[in-house]
């Protein structure tokens, strides 16, 4: 019996493999047979467990222990058993700390009657004082958790033999058995591991990661420690797992960008920058969809990223920088007073160049001043280009005045005087400028300045009148720096009519001053 105990002991403590455990049971009995009186009786048991799956367990258990009782007479028998089976456990719960299951098993009992009472078999039948049996045990139990490695075994069985012998009499069917209560300890059971922060993640595989078991969101960066391992792949230790300024909750549930990229939308930004400095959506690329990524915009081209044509001059910035290649930061590249995009669409003439047509005229002054043509040097094509007769004076737009003839008159429309008076209004100024220029820009020329009225009043006064006029005008020209010695003024009176003196009209046009080329 000595030996026996020291078997099971040194099995308690032996260190299994994976999937093993195993433990030392100690269980009080109560005898079931034809008598009903009680005796301690008890069984101790070493057993080993090994775990097929989480649900079946397979156990082989071996111990010694007394079968004892009192007959009808109150005389005392006493057998010892030697009980050795083997069981299936089943074990449809796992809990963190406790763990029930039920089992089946078989096995065999070698059994020796050390005290046998003294009541007559009736009818008489032959007792076996010892012999092995076999034994059949099933129960229900539970494991505590106490330890990391260690737990406690509590049992309830039943176990029925097939001999009528273990209480020295024998009467048929049914055959002797035993009631156990055991209690014990178990070391090895591969406990569920714990969740003591309810993060989702085992205090295990938390250890492993070397988060905190005891908080649900390590890092403090508002995604807890599972979310962040298994479902979006971040670092549960590092707030800020892509590096990009933004933690990863913000990233997540704000702004949707992704945590483990610091540009989610690649387009040279990094998510913080571009929320907190170009104030761009760092989903998308290009922000205010002109064709150019935002960061090309801010680190390249230095234009807007939030407006698709930055200097406003009607021509988004990616045609700008890549097609025209004119300054996407200055509404007018070319700085000849149109912007950009004018000249692109409206004008057709070049933001690249002030003048266009190489007329030696800026394309806004042609365009807004003079009317021409900015893409012809010589907008009335009569031979002169159009900064040439600017200069001189003669219209650009009129092909007829680009050649001044000898002999044949021009009317220097807008020189007007006042009533009855040779002095010139100030609104002659301009034709007078314009018959100055004429006379910078062909020094060459010696020109008449004829003067003529209508024909209302008297003739002679008329001529006279026309006369000074003429003078009026030449004076002018002279004080202005021609030389009189290329000037002519004579005055016709009502002489050479170009209009009919029955109306208004007419007499309006009769009144006036011509510039005739002599050589």
């Amino acid at each position: 019996m000595k030996k026996v105990l020291l078997f099971l002991v040194i099995l308690s403590s032996v260190s299994f493999a994976q999937y093993w455990e195993g433990g030392l049971q100690v269980n009080p009995t109560l005898t079931a047979n034809e008598f009903s009186g009680y005796k301690m009786s008890y069984v101790i048991r070493g057993m080993a467990r090994y775990n097929f799956t989480k649900s079946f367990i397979g156990e082989i258990g071996f111990g010694a222990g007394r079968y004892a009782g009192k007959d009808w007479n109150d005389a005392e028998y006493s057998t010892t058993i030697i009980p050795f089976d083997v069981r299936l456990n089943y074990a449809p719960f796992d809990f963190e700390t406790y763990y029930p299951y039920a089992y089946v098993g078989v096995g065999s009992l070698i059994y020796n009657v050390t005290q046998k009472t003294h009541t007559p078999q009736w009818p008489y039948k032959d007792v076996e004082s010892s012999g092995i049996t076999a034994v059949i045990p099933v129960g229900l139990g539970v494991m505590v958790q106490l330890s990391k490695d260690l737990s406690l075994d509590l049992s309830a069985g039943f176990n029925y033999s097939l001999t009528d012998n273990l209480n020295y009499y024998r009467d048929g069917s049914p055959k002797d058995a035993y009631y156990n209560l055991g209690i014990g300890v178990v070391y090895g059971h591969k406990w569920a591991d714990t969740d003591d922060d309810n993060d989702g993640l085992l205090n295990k595989e938390e250890e492993e990661l070397g988060t905190d078991p005891l908080k649900a969101d390590s890092d403090g960066d508002g995604l807890n420690d599972f979310a962040e391992v298994r479902t979006h792949s971040t670092n549960p230790l590092a707030v800020d797992t892509d590096k990009d300024g933004l933690n990863d909750a913000e990233e997540l549930n704000n702004y949707k960008t992704n945590p483990l990229v610091a540009d989610t939308d690649g387009d040279g930004l990094n998510d913080s920058y571009e929320l907190n400095t170009s104030k761009t959506d760092p989903n998308l690329k290009d922000t205010d969809k002109d064709g150019l990524t935002d960061g090309e915009e801010v680190n390249t081209y230095k234009t807007n990223p939030l407006k698709a044509d930055t200097d406003g001059d009607g021509l988004n910035d990616n045609v700008e920088v890549l097609s025209l290649k004119t300054n996407a930061l200055s509404a007018d590249t070319d700085g000849d007073g149109l912007k950009d995009g004018e000249e692109v669409n409206t004008y057709k003439t070049s933001p690249l160049l002030k003048d266009t047509d190489g007329d030696e005229l800026f394309d806004n002054d042609e365009v807004v001043k003079y009317k021409t043509n900015p893409l012809s040097k010589d907008s009335d094509a009569g031979t002169v280009n159009d900064n040439i007769e600017v200069k001189r004076g003669t219209d650009p737009l009129d092909a007829s005045d680009d050649v001044i003839k000898v002999g044949v008159a021009m009317v220097l429309e807008g020189i007007t005087f006042k009533s009855g008076s040779a002095e010139i209004t100030a609104e002659s100024e301009v034709s007078l400028q314009k018959a100055l220029r004429t006379l910078n820009g062909y020094p060459e020329l010696e020109v008449a300045i004829n003067g003529y009225t209508d024909n209302v009043g008297k003739k002679k006064s008329n001529i006279k009148l026309s006369q000074k006029r003429a003078d009026s005008v030449k004076d002018w020209l002279v004080k202005n720096g021609i030389d009189g010695k290329r000037i002519t003024a004579k005055g016709y009176g009502p002489a050479n009519p170009i209009a009919p003196n029955t109306t208004d009209e007419g007499k309006l046009k009769n009144r006036r001053i011509e510039f005739v080329r002599l050589k």
